[in-house]
């Protein structure tokens, strides 16, 4: 009869064994599982940083050749060789490749309020009380790349 009950307690016991370590090997295995979806989640979002900073530094190389258009345009006048149309033409084309890439020119006016997260304050100006504190010139376009900031509005403020 001693036989049969440690026979018995040895396969329970040798059951129990295998369970417990099934389960230590199911958590083991969600561990790991979680791991791995943290760390393809994580490479995947740097990836896109990476891609996105390669586009900012493109991005921020080229908005000099449009703000030259830009005072090109405003510079020439019907007196000037040079064909506004084509100015035109060509500065659409990369306003629109700019545009593609989703960077967005900040609307700025003279008599806006001054906005240190928006604008850099280039100088500073005298001018009538109204204006105190306030763009009373746009001396460079700012720029944002979906809802970041990729130049400043360079401006200057009355005082």
């Amino acid at each position: 009869m001693n036989k049969k009950k440690t026979t018995k307690k040895t396969k329970t016991t040798k059951s129990q064994d295998l369970k417990l370590e099934l389960q230590e090997s199911k958590d083991k295995y969600l561990r790991l599982y979680s791991e791995f979806e943290n760390y393809r989640r994580r490479t995947s979002k740097e990836k896109i940083e990476m891609i996105d900073s390669a586009n900012k530094d493109l991005l921020k190389e080229i908005l000099p050749i449009s703000d030259d258009f830009e005072r090109a345009i405003k510079s020439s006048d019907s007196d000037n060789v040079i064909d506004e149309e084509g100015i035109n033409l060509i500065f659409q084309k990369l306003r629109g490749i700019l545009e593609k890439h989703n960077l967005k020119k900040m609307e700025i006016k003279v008599g806006d309020d001054f906005n240190s997260e928006f604008h850099e304050a280039i100088t500073s100006t005298p001018s009538e009380k109204k204006l105190k504190g306030k763009v009373v010139d746009i001396i460079e376009d700012g720029y944002l790349i979906g809802d970041k900031i990729l130049r400043f509005g360079k401006v200057v403020i009355g005082s």
